[in-house]
């Protein structure tokens, strides 16, 4: 029989966990799928380790991962993908707005020989409007860089074992499971679901989380900043050649005029330029150096 391992990241979701785990197992098991759930607690200020404690103690089934302290959701994924057994391999959020019963449909497109299957949103759920508008951008970017639709991306996916194998293998420290599972190929299909309203507990993404997570892929996988600092350059240097156009034949007129502001104001404009375009060219730097350092993904501190 085969075996799907449910790997399931957690921050702060003391209150969720013991629902998530309900949910999962009487799905599963009612569906006759033999599976393991592998929980991943993201270094948790409150009980959420004591809660996977308990457990898997209750049910062998139930695994828990710990790291030393907060890396990420995307070392979570990983830690828990490192960390599973099964045939195939399903990641989800623990707070349950991916609906576990998705997952049926998901192994059963697995079972017919599919190796990646994500699960699409067909609607997102309540967002604010400026939520909307930064999130279709942050994939239209996206899209653009890794060259497929992201659009409805979500990191709800299951994945066949020569998949997850495939991904433990990039080396590369900040990875961006969302678009790497994708962009490693193999046969893909898709199914829909409704984000569902989460039942218990807060969102732990805030706006500076959300915009510091845009930033971090989009430089991760595309170089749109750079050509941003390019194309700046070149709009300046063509309003240069305008105004010393415009100087020259107002010289030459006799009618030129010192202008201290317009001084000013230029030189305003191009050290906002040029200190804009270094920290783009800064940011892209320290990515590099980071991967250098060769530091792991995470730590982990405890096991059960």
């Amino acid at each position: 029989m085969s075996l799907l391992s449910v790997v399931i990241p957690a921050y702060n979701e003391e209150a969720m966990l013991p629902r998530t785990v309900s949910a999962l197992t009487s799905i599963l098991e009612s569906a006759e799928i033999g599976f393991e759930l592998v929980f991943v607690d993201d270094g948790s200020r409150d009980r959420t380790w004591e809660r996977i404690q308990e457990a898997a103690q209750a049910d062998p089934r139930i695994h828990g991962i710990r790291f030393s302290r907060n890396f990420g959701k995307e070392s979570a994924i990983f830690a828990g993908l490192a960390g599973a057994r099964g045939d195939c391999a399903a990641v989800m959020d623990c707070d349950l707005q991916h609906p576990p019963a998705t997952l049926i449909e998901m192994y059963r497109l697995w079972e017919q020989g599919y190796e990646v299957v994500e699960a699409v949103k067909r609607t997102r759920g309540e967002e604010s409007l400026f939520h909307k508008v930064c999130s279709g951008l942050f994939y239209r970017i996206m899209t653009k860089a890794v060259g497929f639709d992201m659009s409805r991306a979500s990191d709800f996916k299951l994945l066949d074992r020569r998949a997850v194998e495939a991904l433990l293998d990039i080396p590369e420290k900040r990875a961006f499971f969302r678009a790497l599972s994708s962009w490693i190929g193999y046969r893909q299909a898709s199914v829909e679901f409704d984000v569902q309203e989460r039942e218990a507990g807060e969102s732990k993404w805030s706006t500076w989380a959300l915009i510091r997570y845009a930033v971090t892929n989009i430089t991760g996988y595309s170089t749109a900043p750079m050509l941003l600092v390019m194309w700046a350059g070149v709009i300046v240097f063509a309003i240069d050649v305008i105004l010393a156009i415009q100087t020259l034949l107002r010289y030459r007129a006799g009618t030129a005029v010192e202008g201290f502001t317009t001084v000013i104001l230029l030189l305003l404009f191009l050290g906002s330029i040029i200190m804009i375009s270094l920290g783009i060219i800064g940011y892209y730097i320290a990515r590099i150096y980071q991967e250098v350092q060769g530091r792991p993904r995470y730590i982990i501190s405890r096991s059960i």
